[in-house]
């Protein structure tokens, strides 16, 4: 796993705010729910619509388009809708937040 410092601790998104940036190469979104940090990918696999437009409710991120609904724990689409998310590793350091990203098995070779 790959560790790369996405924000400074004074630059994390306020509570129950959506914030949305590229980090490696792909673009995120860095959530603040409940008192925690959780990073997905930024678009929603059923239509593309972008969470940062969205919100978060018991727990689930929810589309702003169709209200595709989807477990920040586990990434799982709601029953029925047989699609998931991706969601980052994170770890809050004291100089801000890291996001952990699987090294490939190309750059374990060549790296």
């Amino acid at each position: 796993m790959i560790w790369l410092k996405a924000l400074n601790t004074n630059q994390l998104p306020k509570d129950d705010m959506i914030k949305t940036m590229e980090v490696n190469g792909k673009q995120l979104c860095i959530i603040n729910t409940a008192g925690q940090i959780i990073v997905t990918q930024s678009n929603c696999p059923h239509a593309g619509g972008h969470f940062s437009g969205g919100w978060c409710k018991n727990g689930y991120l929810v589309c702003p388009i169709h209200r595709y609904e989807y477990d920040l724990n586990t990434g799982r689409g709601a029953d029925g809708q047989g699609d998931f998310i991706t969601i980052y590793p994170t770890e809050i350091r004291a100089d801000g937040l890291y996001i952990g990203f699987r090294e490939s098995w190309w750059s374990k070779l060549w790296g």
